[in-house]
């Protein structure tokens, strides 16, 4: 059975490069993983993960095995540094796929709607120049006059219900015919609704008098009608100017300060890739490793050395989180990871001979904006910057 398990094929060859390199070196050496983990201050897990390609060894576990092993630390820096672009590509290049993924659900989503209504589906074919449904012609009934009816002689033009005088039940007193009364006219003066005529002739003056002065009275109505709707066509602009400036505070500065999305608490993502179990503010207080956001989907963003004990701020973007990270600890140093807006998250080197710990996640915008902080039990205290 061989020592090493087969890299993983999605791996960088550089970064492949590099991890057989290390593989070779701890076989020259004769050490087990243990003893190197030992001998190197860095646990044993940490030697499985970057043995294995699951986690890229940080430049001081490649110093310490080039110390153990005895080999030139600068050559193998130099691989270090190679396999490290390499990783950072590959971080790159997948944050790329994922959001391709998400542009090509969110096409596939939006064209699920189908075409636009009234250009696709059933539609009836309609008659030319005939209105209504499957091209039959709608019945309008007629709508007559509430002031004219048809007398007893045949004539129309009479007001229903009422009289003008002995000429007005079909013929007028000069003994042409009488014309249907002009359309209502609301003026000061007279009632709403009661014709032109109707008001002279109940004034004693001659009907062509009145039909007349209804013309005179719409003209002026149609006058003053683009007039009024100017007028309305100002207030409204005016009722806008002074609801925006109302809004902004005369300035613009309450829209310049509306406060933005909260820097941690991004929204998840819709999508994660394939082991992601969180995102957001679901990845808060919850384990990076079991929720499938480290390895290669986690880098550091920041580190610091307190004494010879290593802390680190891992973060992942996918994930949308941060945590706090120590190696070449003791048992019962303690780590932190805080962040504004998120409850610190704390963790410790719990068992013998372990000398590596991480703490919980917290919710990030950005590895930036988490900060680590180690306690040794010698009371040593560093945090990141």
């Amino acid at each position: 059975m061989p020592r090493w398990k087969a890299l993983p094929d999605e791996l960088d060859p550089q970064v492949g490069e590099f991890a057989g390199q290390l593989r070779r070196l701890v076989d020259r050496s004769g050490l087990s993983v243990s003893a190197v983990a030992d001998r190197t201050g860095y646990s044993k897990t940490s030697w499985d993960r970057y043995l294995n390609g699951r986690l890229l060894a940080p430049k001081g576990a490649v110093i310490a095995l080039a110390e153990v092993t005895g080999t030139n630390p600068v050559h193998l820096t130099t691989m270090w540094e190679l396999a490290e672009r390499a990783w950072s590509r590959s971080e790159m290049r997948h944050d790329m796929t994922m959001e391709a993924i998400r542009i090509s659900q969110a096409r596939a989503a939006l064209g699920e709607f189908g075409p636009p209504p009234g250009t696709g589906g059933r539609g009836a074919t309609a008659t030319s120049g005939v209105a209504g449904p499957a091209g039959v012609a709608p019945v309008v009934p007629s709508q007559p006059t509430a002031t004219t009816a048809p007398d007893t002689d045949g004539a129309a033009g009479a007001p229903r219900g009422g009289s003008f005088g002995e000429g007005s039940r079909g013929r007028s007193q000069n003994g042409r015919a009488a014309r249907a009364p002009e359309p209502p006219v609301t003026s000061a003066e007279g009632s709403a609704g009661a014709p032109a005529a109707q008001r002279q002739a109940a004034a004693g003056g001659p009907p062509d008098e009145g039909r007349a002065s209804g013309r005179d009275t719409s003209e002026g109505a149609r006058r003053r009608r683009p007039l009024l709707m100017f007028l309305a066509g100002v207030v409204g602009a005016l009722a806008v100017i002074a609801v925006a400036f109302f809004l902004t505070g005369g300035d613009g500065t309450k829209a310049a300060g509306a406060p933005g999305p909260s820097a941690t608490t991004p929204s998840p993502a819709p999508d994660l890739p394939a082991g992601v179990k969180c995102a957001g503010v679901g990845c808060t207080g919850k384990d990076p490793e079991n929720m499938g956001c480290g390895g290669t989907l986690a880098k550091t963003s920041t580190s610091v050395t307190v004494g010879t004990t290593l802390v680190e701020v891992r973060y992942s973007k996918t994930c949308g989180a941060a945590w706090a990270r120590v190696t070449r600890a003791a048992q019962g140093d303690t780590v932190t990871v805080s962040a504004a807006g998120a409850a610190r998250q704390t963790g410790s080197v719990a068992a013998a001979g372990d000398t590596d710990a991480y703490t919980p996640m917290v919710s990030v915008a950005g590895g930036a904006a988490a900060k680590a902080c180690v306690t040794l039990t010698s009371g040593q205290e560093g945090c990141t910057k």
